[in-house]
């Protein structure tokens, strides 16, 4: 098994116009940003990058733009998960072809799969394609938990599912999959207040929303624990706890989108039926980020 990225990885936002159209411009800036200040890896088409509503012809024409102006300095992770299989499998066909380097599967949502169901779901998609694969196991918001021993099956039957970005939020869960891997598997932590409790189990990285904001931070926190340097480690992530409260006050990515535009990248706001930040939550982000010196 070989590993997609250690370290911290950007679940970059869509900056959007005012017209609603991808702002490939402040796309392009907002990805040498991540580059220069370390970031590890970019994460398109997520939950941050408000797949949702995204049509098919814009969400593969910006991770075609992504993986060409990364131009393999960092890998580019495609977000091509669905709650149906077979578009899960078309997307993810057609961003190998764009070139992307690994894909991010997010568990069914909606229709709610069984464990057996989660598993000949991944394996359907991950036959489709030789790109190494990312389970995404976010229950607050698909209603779908895909439990260690199903994931641990998964990466032993499947070669290309090689790891999970783990937002179940339950450490105890995290650490019984730690347990039952033993390796068979990298762990990514899904949650940005988590970053350090996962890696003390094993898990080599972040896929965060905090990095579009400060990347810098994100990446040395994740790099002090793989070094071992766990004071230093811990000392970031709790003076980025208030911040990070505060880019999850409404439903992401709303506030992330919210503090890029302070600092001046001009994503605009997130598409229907999310909302921009109530003006209360504004004030209160934006006094995070300056305590934290990312604005």
């Amino acid at each position: 098994m070989s590993t997609i990225f250690r370290g911290s990885g950007v679940a970059l936002v869509t900056p959007m116009k005012e017209n609603e159209e991808i702002n490939y411009d402040v796309m392009d800036a907002l990805i040498e940003d991540q580059i220069a200040k370390g970031t590890d890896a970019l994460i398109v088409c997520g939950t941050s990058g408000e797949a949702p509503t995204l049509d098919d012809p814009e969400h593969l024409e910006a991770i075609r733009f992504a993986v060409e102006r990364t131009k393999g300095r960092v890998p580019v992770i495609a977000g091509t998960g669905s709650n149906n299989t077979a578009h899960a499998v078309m997307m993810s066909e057609e961003s190998e072809k764009l070139g992307a380097d690994a894909l991010l599967l997010v568990t069914p949502y909606y229709n709610k799969a069984t464990q057996d169901g989660l598993y000949a779901h991944y394996r359907k998609i991950a036959g489709a394609t030789k790109l190494p694969c990312i389970v995404y196991n976010v229950p607050s918001r698909t209603g779908t938990n895909i439990l260690p021993q199903t994931m641990v099956r998964l990466a032993k039957d499947v070669e290309n599912i090689v790891a999970i970005k783990e937002a179940s939020g339950n450490l105890s869960q995290v650490a019984k999959l730690a347990s039952l891997a033993d390796g068979c598997l990298d762990i990514y932590s899904g949650n940005d207040d988590q970053i350090v409790p996962i890696c003390s189990l094993g898990g080599v990285g972040v896929i965060s929303v905090l990095a579009n904001v400060a990347p810098k931070e994100t990446h040395d926190m994740v790099m002090y624990c793989l070094n071992g340097e766990y004071d230093k480690a811990r000392a970031l992530q709790l003076r980025s706890i208030p911040l990070v409260e505060q880019l999850f006050c409404e439903v992401n990515p709303i506030p992330v989108k919210a503090g890029l535009n302070m600092q001046g990248f001009a994503v605009g706001l997130p598409r229907l039926p999310l909302t921009e930040m109530t003006a209360e939550h504004q004030k209160n982000l934006r006094e995070a980020m300056e305590a934290f010196g990312v604005l």
